[in-house]
């Protein structure tokens, strides 16, 4: 957590704020049983009521000093904490923003989303008890023992024996429960992650029946922290009573021997009066640092998982001097080799060729033959082993992410679609973009058709995720997004799979008057998209086993006539 304290910076006013105030309280709370002390020694005892009623009055606007001091060290502690959980999750995003597929990957979106959210917060409602309980219970403890020691000396014996034992069940204590409270915050990790596969994946659950096993998973996880849970609370449940019980002996002990003292006359009955009190707060010092000790520990689980998205550099980084090409998407991979983390083959081996302004090249191959790998390449998604992947003569590792990107129409595999209207979708190809640009996009994309169906238009709103619109309508929207960018270099990564072939064939034709003047790469499943492409690549096993035309493709590659038979037929061939 001390890692962490460098994000307070910004709050440090209302910290010191926070400090003072309590202060201010503590040394209210602590002056009460002196002015008691005076109301029984010197009004009651003596039958002074004026004295009563001043000493009375007195204490009322000590009382309420202390309760304004309690009220604004609350309110500013929350703002300091609520202000570092804000800036911690501001940096987090931001940090993760920077990060490649590969910490990506690495992390997993669940735990950085939990991280993000749920760590922060556990740490954030400790902050806010650590700026109020650890200041305040240290001053209580130490005032009080100096105030009781000003009351009587002798007296203080009692607390000598009370407070060691206090102080020892508190470490018995601790002792066993923090390892609990750590293995606690693991357990809750496994319990979401099980809820949320349960969640994500419900209709692969439902189709395959297999609700009632995932309720098993689900009870095994809940059952497990639990137990761990039962058994925390019952080792914390003991500490009250243990608590408690020295708390009465210590003012059995008190009256007791005060009474003695009492009776010799060596102390006054408002003395003994204030010193139970000021014992009370000493030991109720001791109960509050004792519940830190208890929270910090969850807390600090929280701060190293932060601490470890903190420290975790992203593989890919802007070069010092970056360059920028010249030309208008002109793409060409040199020799290109690449794996993926702990892999033990690479993914793609020795790829070369080049594509540019005005070509359609076509990219094709079985399942896992690398198609998506080598275009997320073009983007720098992630970075080569070896050899160059060059954008307008440039290597992509000496331009900039941002001026690199800006050359690029990206349409994913998946199609993502985010909350909002449909035109703030299409938009976030081009923030700026007009009425009458996000019409145009949807037109060519073949969406505009359905759009206008929607009793809304453009201001139809798509829920989280595209939910409410067809997997066909996303992919439409999608290429809609990357169209109205107008890009140099636009990349198709099987894009069209979801839609029917009437649909397909409408797009290309569309495409075609749209693209004419930039780099289009389109990685497709179907022949039929990529048949009348200017280039053809052929992948096998990661690598290049034909490039060219489809009639030359026909005779001079035995993998793309396997392809393109399986799916048809001669006459539609010939």
């Amino acid at each position: 957590m001390i890692k962490l304290t460098k994000f307070l910076k910004p709050f440090q006013l209302a910290i010191y704020l926070v400090l003072g105030l309590v202060l201010l309280q503590s040394l209210s709370e602590l002056y009460l049983p002196t002015l008691m002390s005076d109301i029984v020694d010197k009004g009651v005892v003596k039958g002074e009521t004026r004295y009563i009623w001043k000493i009375g009055g007195f204490m009322m606007l000590v009382a309420a000093g202390g309760m304004i001091c309690s009220i604004a060290a609350s309110f500013y502690s929350a703002k300091a904490a609520s202000g570092f959980g804000k800036l911690l999750r501001s940096k987090i995003f931001s940090h993760v923003g920077n990060f490649s597929l590969h910490e990506f990957d690495k992390l997993g979106t669940a735990s950085l989303i939990t991280r993000t959210t749920n760590d922060i917060t556990q740490i954030q409602q400790v902050l806010v008890m650590m700026l109020r309980m650890m200041a305040m219970a240290p001053m209580m403890c130490i005032g009080g023992i100096i105030m009781a020691y000003s009351k009587d000396a002798k007296l203080t014996l009692v607390l000598a024996v009370a407070l060691p034992i206090l102080v020892l069940a508190i470490v018995v204590i601790a002792r066993r429960g923090i390892p609990l409270f750590k293995a606690m915050q693991v357990k809750l990790d496994n319990l979401n992650r099980v809820l949320r596969e349960n969640l994500t994946g419900i209709r692969v659950i439902r189709s395959f029946n297999r609700v009632e096993h995932e309720k098993k998973r689900f009870d095994e996880a809940n059952w497990d922290l639990t137990q761990t849970a039962i058994t925390v609370n019952k080792i914390m449940a003991a500490m009250m009573p243990i608590m408690m019980v020295v708390l009465n002996l210590s003012s059995v002990a008190i009256v007791w021997f005060g009474g003695l003292r009492i009776s010799n006359g060596h102390m006054q009955v408002g003395d003994m009066m204030a010193f139970i009190q000021y014992a009370m707060q000493i030991m109720f010092s001791f109960i509050m640092l004792s519940m830190m000790f208890v929270m910090i520990p969850r807390a600090s689980v929280s701060a190293v998982r932060i601490n470890e998205v903190l420290k975790t550099v992203a593989d890919i980084k802007d070069p010092t001097l970056s360059k920028t090409g010249e030309g208008k998407g002109y793409v060409e991979f040199q020799d290109v080799t690449f794996s993926y983390p702990g892999a033990e083959m690479p993914a793609i081996s020795n790829i070369s060729f080049s594509t540019k302004p005005g070509e359609v090249t076509a990219i094709i191959g079985g399942t896992g033959s690398g198609k998506s790998t080598l275009i997320n390449l073009i983007p720098r998604f992630y970075d080569v082993d070896s050899g160059k992947v060059l954008v307008d003569g440039i290597d992509v590792r000496y331009m900039t992410q941002e001026k690199l990107r800006e050359k690029i129409g990206f349409v994913p595999q998946q199609s993502v679609l985010f909350t909002g209207t449909i035109a703030e979708n299409i938009r976030y190809g081009k923030e700026d973009a007009t009425a009458e640009e996000v019409e145009h996009a949807a037109d060519v994309s073949q969406a505009k058709e359905f759009i206008s169906n929607m009793p809304e238009g453009f201001d139809a709103v798509i829920s989280q995720g595209g939910t409410n619109v067809s997997g066909g309508q996303k992919q439409r929207l999608a290429i809609a997004r990357a169209l109205v960018r107008k890009p140099e270099i636009y990349i198709f990564d099987d894009s069209f799979s979801a839609l029917d072939f009437k649909t397909d064939a409408k797009l290309r034709t569309a495409l075609k008057n749209e693209t004419g003047n930039s780099t289009v790469l389109i990685v497709a499943q179907r022949v039929s998209t990529i048949i009348d492409a200017d280039q053809i690549i052929v992948l096998d096993n990661g690598e290049i086993c034909g490039i060219g035309k489809h009639k030359d493709l026909m005779e001079s590659s035995a993998v793309y006539r396997e392809i393109v038979l399986s799916q048809l037929s001669e006459e539609e061939i010939a």
